[in-house]
């Protein structure tokens, strides 16, 4: 008769245990599939696709858990991201997620000893990378010879930085994409697409040159030569174009 009993208490101990595992087992399958991100929105991205910060933010083996990104990022943002000042993830529904990107506001880049070097509006140094980033311009002309990260770039006139992040922004309200931005000794800018030279002169007047601009490149489509801008004055209409020699 104890052996009886003995056999039953082990049979109930089996079955609670076996209850228990699958219990677990349940829970972790409503953790995996209840849980599971599929809808994902991405605002403020520039230099990385939203795919790219996608898979930014879910690394790991719960990393498309909703229940677990909740728990890894409430009250903290992600930083330590090239080009990328923060981010934030914030969780929707259990199946959504947003995410909010925040990039280093960048004025261009010059390239030195075959890197490109981002700078921001005052000139500060805060990427280096070994790619082009695409809607940022080229800076060329400026004379430095060396740089230090996190510190303005070693220029004589450090007015000229503000003066790009005007022209870039400028540029990109007006959906107008440049090959690159020259400066000369005198620092007059030089606005460069393909085969098409603007010269734009000293800081002045600019949004009102690229208003202007933004009209006249798609008639120099194909061509070579320079659009003198250099003393364009307010509804001018006198603006005259070199073709190159051939």
């Amino acid at each position: 008769m104890r052996d009886y009993d003995t056999l039953i208490h082990k049979q109930i101990i089996a079955c609670v245990i076996l209850g228990g595992v699958a219990a677990l087992l349940f829970t972790f399958w409503i953790f995996l599939a209840k849980f599971q991100v599929t809808n994902v929105y991405v605002e403020g991205n520039k230099h990385y696709s939203a795919q790219e910060i996608r898979e930014m933010i879910e690394v790991g083996r719960f990393g498309d858990n909703s229940l677990f990104l909740s728990f890894k990022y409430s009250n903290k943002s992600i930083t330590d991201i090239p080009f990328i000042e923060t981010m934030d993830v914030d969780v929707l529904d259990r199946n959504t997620i947003k995410i909010t990107v925040y990039e280093k506001a960048l004025a261009g880049y010059v390239e030195y000893l075959g890197s490109y070097m981002y700078f921001d509006k005052d000139g500060v140094i805060v990427e280096n990378a070994s790619v082009q980033t695409v809607g940022i311009p080229l800076v060329t002309g400026l004379k430095f010879d060396h740089f230090v990260m996190y510190e303005p770039l070693p220029v004589e006139n450090q007015d000229i930085f503000q003066t790009i992040l005007n022209v870039t922004q400028m540029l990109e309200k007006y959906s107008i994409v440049t090959d690159r931005i020259y400066f000369d000794d005198a620092y007059k800018m030089t606005l460069y697409f393909g085969d098409v030279r603007v010269t734009m002169g000293e800081n002045q007047m600019i949004e009102e040159k690229i208003q202007r601009l933004d009209a006249i490149l798609p008639q120099l489509a194909g061509k070579s030569g320079v659009l003198h801008m250099d003393n364009y004055q307010d509804g001018s209409e006198d603006i005259t174009f070199t073709l190159d020699e051939e």
